[in-house]
């Protein structure tokens, strides 16, 4: 409860209990005063008992009770101890100093008792404040991040702080938990704060609501009912920030996880498939080289004979693209610092890829011809190899292939510009992630979104990089950039 719940508790009191309160003070004054006059007892003893009555009056009652029982005090000891006796002389100065003193007591007494109550209560409520808020946390700490945290957390919060009613809203899930009882217009309490980005306190109904923040931004928001103080509603709303912040974390984390399992599983079966693949081809093209030493073959057969080469051909590519992204994935690869003349290593690609690049012609702009780059051969000529194939299957029927190479900030520039249909904006990132296909090209040619992908990993490799630019007025261009010493940080 508040402090302010407390101190209007006990300043309530009922009539009843303020006049039992005063009568069992006066009671004592009459007990001390009947046993004093008995027993001859001189004034001031009896003044001093007096004194005890209404200070203990002061402390267990209050001022008001410790004032009338003050008064009595002062007349007894006037009627029975101050001669003369059995009279009343209240205008005698011994009398106003004894009520003086003892209304004095009583108020000074009654001020110092409340103050201390008020700090006991004020230390007893931040205590059950700090152990609750200890709880919450502590049991925040194993809930179940593999299910939704917010019913979790209202059932908590509703239990550990005997809370009437809790509503808890998750931007992140878009849904809002409840516990309690809410009323049906009140079941949006928490998304409304949220939408309006403020927070809300009702005193006449102990409803309040807060943002849930996350460093700087809203993640949510809570309405709660009952009896919570303000401190502990800010420390309350920053436990379940932080506890729905962690839960959000922890799903990501593990969808990634998930994403990266999954694609080393494609990763094992595709190595394992091109592995497979690589005995039949093998067989295959042997065939095909001992039917065409075997003797004379018709026009039909050598057609036959020709297409089932140019296929074979086509999955060994496949299989040795499968086979260079697995070896690319692999935790130890070693990627080779030899030096490479860029101009030998064009004309040798140019030179293997002189068939699928029929009917394009193929321009090569390396103005330096001691242009160098410290790298793996292999790889450099596989990702070079990919920029022509896919600058001769989506090109324009006729239109020339340009394949630049030049120096620029100590990095070595790779370029395969071709004229085609233009890459859509959003896709030209996404094409480079494995079995991604453009939907505009997807029609064009045929293809599995593998060989990009080698690309990119061949240049994250040698610590580059390989971006796109395209459009349909100037055409398209591919890039491959690499650090000129084969980037020794690696």
């Amino acid at each position: 409860m508040h402090i302010a719940s407390l101190l209007a508790a006990r300043n309530h009191i009922t009539p009843w209990r303020l006049i039992g309160e005063t009568l069992a003070g006066c009671w004592v004054i009459a007990l001390f005063t009947f046993t004093g006059y008995v027993l001859h007892f001189n004034p001031a003893p009896v003044g001093f008992l007096f004194l005890l009555v209404v200070v203990c009056e002061a402390i267990l009652c209050g001022f008001w009770q410790a004032t009338v029982v003050s008064i009595l005090a002062c007349v007894s000891l006037d009627y029975f101890f101050y001669p003369p006796l059995f009279h009343l002389t209240v205008n005698d100065p011994q009398d106003w100093v004894a009520l003086g003193s003892f209304e004095i007591s009583a108020l000074l007494v009654s001020r110092l008792s409340s103050r201390e109550q008020i700090t006991s209560r004020d230390a007893q409520l931040q205590r059950t404040a700090m152990e609750q808020l200890y709880e919450l946390s502590r049991s925040t700490l194993l809930i179940n991040l593999h299910q939704a945290p917010g019913p979790q957390l209202t059932q908590l919060i509703q239990r550990i702080f005997a809370a009437e009613s809790v509503a808890i809203f998750d931007a992140h899930s878009g849904r809002c938990d409840l516990a309690g009882t809410w009323g049906p217009d009140e079941e949006g309490l928490a998304k409304e704060s949220y939408l309006a980005q403020a927070d809300d306190e009702d005193y006449a109904t102990h409803t309040y609501r807060r943002l849930l923040r996350a460093g700087n931004d809203s993640i949510g928001a809570i309405a709660i009912r009952g009896e919570v103080g303000r401190l502990v509603l800010d420390a309350l709303a920053s436990l379940t920030a932080v506890t729905l912040d962690r839960c959000v974390v922890f799903t990501k984390e593990s969808e990634v996880e998930a994403a990266h399992q999954s694609e080393r599983l494609r990763a094992a079966v595709l190595d394992s498939l091109a592995h497979a693949v690589k005995t039949p081809l093998t067989a295959i093209q042997a065939a095909t080289d001992g039917l065409s030493e075997v003797g004379k073959l018709n026009p039909a057969q050598e057609e036959l004979l020709s297409l089932i080469e140019d296929e074979a051909g086509k999955l060994n590519m496949l299989s040795v693209r499968l086979l260079q992204t697995a070896e690319l994935e692999a935790a130890d690869l070693s990627v080779a610092k030899d030096e490479i003349a860029v101009r030998d290593l064009v004309e040798s690609v140019l030179e293997e890829q002189r068939g699928r690049m029929s009917g394009h012609p193929v321009e090569v702009a390396v103005a330096d011809a001691g242009l160098t780059v410290r790298g793996d051969r292999d790889l450099l000529s596989m990702a070079l190899t990919q920029f022509l194939d896919n600058a001769a299957k989506y090109s324009f029927d006729g239109t020339a292939v340009k394949v630049s190479a030049w120096e620029s900030h100590a990095e070595v520039m790779l370029a395969v510009h071709n004229f085609g249909p233009a890459i859509p904006l959003n896709d030209r990132e996404r094409i480079f992630q494995r079995f991604y296909r453009s939907e505009g090209t997807r029609r064009l040619a045929a293809g599995t979104g593998i060989g990009l992908s080698t690309v990119m990993m061949a240049a994250e490799a040698h610590r580059g990089h390989v971006w796109v630019i395209s459009n349909s007025e100037e055409g398209t261009t591919f890039y491959l950039s690499l650090p000129q010493n084969g980037g020794n940080s690696q």
